[in-house]
């Protein structure tokens, strides 16, 4: 069976979103063992919104490309999602060296996003060779 760029590319979008969901559940797993998570004790729901709104639109970039990416299909939209691709994984670059810097360094946040980082590496690469597609997969021909 051969699968087509467009599903590739959905599926992997799928499984990023799925990692980063987990990403912030692991920061969040001390209180569910009585344990404070220092930076949600320490700053006020004033202070942090601004980056609740960052992390929603991170959140919901992914949801519209798996969508457009369903829908869509031409050379432009191709491009655009390839810029998007590009940009998550200079985004995951970023965030797995900030998790580097935080002491005591956490293990399996640093392994997640480690995972994340191949996985955004992957859409690049999918994302890559669906711009380089001559006729959108959807309309070959199955001979």
């Amino acid at each position: 069976m051969v699968i087509n760029n467009q599903a590739k590319i959905i599926v992997l979008w799928l499984v990023f979103l799925l990692g980063l969901l987990f990403h912030t559940d692991l920061g969040l797993m001390p209180l569910f063992h009585n344990l404070s998570v220092a930076e949600s004790q320490a700053q006020s729901m004033t202070e942090i919104a601004p980056i609740l709104w960052l992390m929603l639109g991170f959140f919901v970039l992914p949801m519209g490309a798996i969508i457009a990416t369903l829908f869509f299909s031409s050379k432009y939209y191709r491009r655009i999602h390839f810029g998007l691709t590009l940009f998550y994984t200079l985004l995951n670059i970023s965030h797995l060296i900030a998790d580097l810097m935080i002491q005591p360094l956490i293990g399996y946040q640093i392994v997640l996003m480690a995972i994340l980082l191949i996985i955004g590496l992957l859409l690049n690469i999918v994302s890559y060779e669906w711009v380089k597609d001559r006729v959108s997969s959807n309309l070959k021909t199955q001979y």
